[in-house]
């Protein structure tokens, strides 16, 4: 996308992108925490174009719990805007705390990404950052607060950025994660209280990949043991019901008896809702 093709900006994303760029500076060398969605993706390119590339690495936490095509993608995004780029493995599956996946799952998910990537961050002199933005801060999650504890900080939050800046902005830049569904962990996928394992997350990638590869881009298969219930957009249930037998097949495939359709469509975390909480991962 050409400058002359690119949408013009609001006034008020143009004024908060001011700020990103003058916020990433005042930080100084960073590691970025990538997992190739919008917010981290812009953070990404953002703090590459302010510091340049001895300034600003990307890095993506690889587990179980990072699906196969994210973490190609991650590689592929890396490759195609110039950035400084590496993968980390992450050991969360070997926490106890994370495993037993009670309402504070995420907050040994994050504490992992910092252990992993905090040396990283010291030896370089940089600041570890994350891509979260305003409307992530009224849900339940307890990631951002295990960050904040080990000195993260978080770029878009202190300019101002809203979801919906986040892919205003991306448009403008030409960046393809623009519109990117949301792809929360895989562990986001099992109701607290169900314990996180190597083969429940390769259940849930398999079953999503497999309904993917049918079109389904935006969806979620939540865990339910032996039942998956699917999760997609309102507009595309009756074509779910159509092709009933192609998506049963699909998730059977990856190792589920039963499939379940919620009728209520895709909504991003509302396992949370368990919680008494909001819905908003």
């Amino acid at each position: 996308m050409t400058a002359v093709d690119a949408p013009a900006l609001s006034p008020e994303v143009g004024e908060a992108y001011a700020r990103l760029r003058a916020v990433t500076h005042e930080i100084g060398p960073m590691v970025v925490a990538f997992s190739g969605g919008a917010d981290s993706a812009l953070v990404a390119w953002v703090a590459h174009d302010v510091l340049g590339p001895a300034g600003a690495t990307a890095v993506t936490a690889v587990s179980a719990s990072l699906a196969g095509a994210e973490h190609a993608d991650c590689e592929a995004l890396a490759a195609e805007w110039g950035l400084t780029w590496q993968p980390v493995v992450t050991h969360e599956l070997e926490n106890p705390s994370y495993v037993a996946n009670e309402g504070d799952r995420c907050y040994w998910c994050k504490t992992a990404l910092i252990d992993a990537v905090g040396p990283l961050a010291e030896a370089a002199g940089a600041t570890v950052v994350l891509g979260v933005n305003v409307d992530d801060l009224g849900d339940h999650r307890p990631g951002q607060q295990a960050a904040a504890e080990r000195g993260a900080r978080f770029p878009l939050v202190e300019a101002g950025f809203t979801k919906a800046m986040v892919r205003e902005l991306s448009r403008h830049l030409g960046l393809r994660t623009a519109d990117k569904p949301a792809a929360a962990c895989l562990a986001s996928r099992i109701p607290y209280g169900t314990p996180v394992s190597l083969g429940v997350l390769a259940e849930v990638e398999a079953a999503e990949a497999a309904l993917k590869a049918l079109g389904f881009g935006e969806l979620r298969v939540r865990h339910y043991r032996d039942l998956a219930r699917l999760e997609v957009p309102v507009d595309r249930l009756a074509e779910v019901v159509e092709r009933r037998t192609e998506v049963v097949d699909a998730v059977r495939s990856a190792g589920y008896r039963y499939v379940t359709l919620d009728l209520e469509g895709f909504r991003s975390g509302n396992l949370n809702l368990a919680l008494g909480g909001p819905s908003a991962t």
